[in-house]
């Protein structure tokens, strides 16, 4: 028995690409069994009318027969019996050619009819679907360009309801007319091939009942293939029945589904957010510009394939690249009054493609997967256990608000250390074996507030409980101005981007920059916070400076000699922090950690910061300072080169980038 391609009734509702792809092929199948079908009935007709020219009709129609093979339907698969088959039945023909005179009535009845009924019906009623699903999908893009133009205000609620049961008719109107275009096609596969073979059947019986010589001519062997044929075809019309059935109970099923399945954003309130996802897919609205000032939006299909944004119009076959989203950065933005949009930047700091999505559930996991992808965790060897781990570590942090739990032993074994007996010998704690790694309450007090605009600094929140005048954490002065350029030692340029900042308790040790990095991320993911301002990071053998890079304004300055600790996070290479000693107008001195994120390696940016501190301390003595100097490599043109410093896969001929890999005397 031939096997039957079908169209997913569950992919109905999704209306994507490829299922629309799927069906162009289902209806160029049915055009060109419409053709067809046409051809064969008009050689049927001709048999049935030329009483005197029967010879040659009955050759016409054996030739129509032996055609079937070469029509190259699209949803050929299977028809390998039908076109042996029909072969067969081409021979019985031209065999019986000069014995068919008189077959008016038997061929009207069991021969021409069958094909008439199954083109005026059958074909006619896949047009009519056809054109009620095109009026359908028509009506459902109209109404999902008008809910796209809502604006955001509040006043606008009742214009929002009132489009969104638009929108949710549209779409169970287009949802019902697919579903019956789907399973009229569906059925049509199965008609098909009975449609073929049925009038042939009677046309064979016309010939045994009507002619003497048929009983010479028709066999025992050719009694048993008519008989095989028959059983076929009512085989065929047993599993079209089944398998309409099956269909019909389908339909049934994703009929009765919530309405809040066609409402666009029904879930508002408290969306479901899958965090994890390293893969997505879906419509969105692509920002086009047209001119100056003017803009278009257009609905396309976006899905990723690996590090790779693709987009695929309706209908077409493959989908083409759109963006590269390795080391990418990706923030929601406000464009145009539009609801949910969000934008993508790349790893030079360019700005990228602007898309809009149709709820707010949508939009935060495609800021989260574009995020997730952007850190390249699709290349280990289990990206959904990666991605899991991040986010639970995220949401399993101590958030800057409340009082939290424990911060949990690190797992690296080098700070996975025994709490150790210590002993207290002229006033100095001396420990015995091993030091006990510090509390999470030892490094950064509870409720200890993050800002997470550069703008604010972290230690506003311990001037207020002062009540003295604040002092800048970042140095700087409204009298004062930054040192120049030219009188440093070594300058470095680093394009980051900042994370948050917090008051902390004590800088003697390294793991209050990692429990201040764990604390501001994971408020971030708990928060949904995605914009970071990206600065451009200036190490001097004096100062660092924080840069706009649109502006060139210095945004901070930080001496360097107040900066106590650094370091680079021990798994995500980009992830650098520091702590800053400020001192206060009481005389007491504040302690602010500050974390960025890089472009480059974050050791990179620590290697800088110390060889500042070393020039620092060697400045004091010419002769230590002329040895340090000379330790550090030269270029041709008389520049410093670090000797950590790499090209990173993301420096795609950024001179800011450039200039980090070198240092001028």
């Amino acid at each position: 028995m031939p096997a039957v391609d079908k169209l997913l009734l569950e992919e109905a509702l999704q209306d994507s690409p490829q299922t629309r792809s799927l069906l162009s092929v289902f209806e160029e199948d049915a055009g060109t069994l419409t053709d067809y079908t046409n051809q064969l009935l008009q050689a049927m007709q001709r048999v049935y009318g030329a009483q005197n020219e029967m010879c040659l009709a009955t050759q016409q129609l054996s030739k129509q027969l032996l055609a079937y093979e070469k029509q190259n339907f699209a949803l050929g698969k299977g028809d390998e019996e039908v076109i042996s088959t029909l072969h067969y039945f081409s021979k019985v023909v031209d065999e019986l050619n000069l014995l068919h005179t008189e077959l008016a009535k038997q061929l009207a009845d069991t021969m021409v009819l069958p094909i008439i009924q199954f083109r005026e019906k059958d074909l006619t009623e896949v047009s009519t679907l056809k054109d009620l699903f095109g009026l359908a999908s028509n009506e459902h893009d109209l109404s999902m360009a008008k809910y796209s133009r809502l604006p955001k205000k509040k006043e606008n609620e009742k214009v929002k309801t009132e489009v969104g049961k638009e929108v949710a008719a549209a779409r169970r109107k287009q949802h019902l007319s697919s579903l019956q275009y789907y399973c009229a096609l569906n059925a049509l596969q199965y008609r098909k091939q009975m449609a073929m073979m049925e009038p042939m059947i009677g046309f064979a019986h016309g010939q045994i009942n009507f002619f003497k010589k048929g009983a010479e001519m028709f066999s025992k062997p050719m009694d048993s293939f008519l008989s095989s044929v028959a059983d076929m075809v009512q085989s065929i019309q047993v599993e079209l029945e089944a398998e309409a059935e099956k269909m019909r109970v389908s339909q049934q099923e994703l009929l009765s589904v919530d309405e809040s399945v066609y409402t666009p954003d029904s879930d508002v309130a408290a969306p479901q957010i899958n965090r994890n996802l390293i893969q997505k897919a879906g419509y969105l609205n692509l920002r086009n510009k047209t001119g100056l000032v003017t803009t278009t939006w257009e609905r396309l299909y976006f899905f990723t394939q690996g590090g790779n944004l693709m987009c695929q119009p309706r209908g077409a076959v493959a989908g083409g690249l759109i963006q590269d989203l390795d080391n990418c950065s990706v923030m929601a933005v406000d464009c145009e009054d539009r609801r949910y949009c969000f934008q993508i930047t790349t790893p030079n700091g360019k700005s990228g493609i602007i898309l809009q999505a149709e709820s707010r559930k949508e939009n935060e996991e495609w800021i989260c997967a574009i995020n997730n992808i952007s850190r390249q965790i699709y290349l280990t060897d289990n990206p959904e256990a990666v991605a899991i781990k991040l986010n639970q570590t995220a949401l399993q942090a101590v958030t800057p608000i409340t009082s939290f739990g424990k911060k949990q032993e690190s797992s690296c074994p080098s700070q996975n250390l025994k709490n150790s007996e210590m002993e207290n010998e002229n006033d100095k704690i001396v420990p015995k074996a091993t030091a006990r790694l510090p509390e999470a309450e030892e490094l950064i007090a509870p409720g200890t507030p993050i800002q997470f605009d550069i703008v604010l600094p972290a230690t506003e929140f311990l001037d207020q409980n002062r009540g003295s005048r604040r002092t800048n954490p970042f140095g700087e002065t409204e009298d004062e101005s930054f040192p120049e350029a030219e009188d440093s030692l070594l300058q470095q340029m680093f394009i980051v981007r900042f994370l948050g900042s917090m008051a902390v308790k004590t800088d003697s040790t390294t793991e209050v920059i990692y429990e201040a990095m764990r604390q501001v991320l994971a408020a971030r993911a708990i928060h949904n916070i995605f914009r970071m301002t990206e600065s451009h990071l200036m190490v001097t053998s004096q100062s660092l400076r924080l840069i706009d890079p649109q502006t060139q304004v210095s945004r901070a300055n930080f001496e360097l000699t107040s900066v106590t600790q650094f370091a680079a996070h021990q798994e995500n290479k980009r992830l650098v922090g520091f702590v800053i000693r400020v001192p206060e107008s009481t005389g007491e001195e504040s302690l602010s950690t500050y974390i960025f994120e890089s472009n480059s390696e974050g050791e990179k940016i620590c290697y800088a910061i110390n060889l500042g501190k070393e020039i620092i301390e060697v400045q004091k003595d010419p002769e230590a300072l002329a040895q340090l100097m000379l330790s550090i490599p030269l270029t041709n043109d008389g520049k410093y080169v670090l000797l950590n410093d790499q090209p990173d896969d993301n420096d795609d001929g950024n001179p800011n980038e450039h200039r980090g890999a070198e240092s001028e005397a």
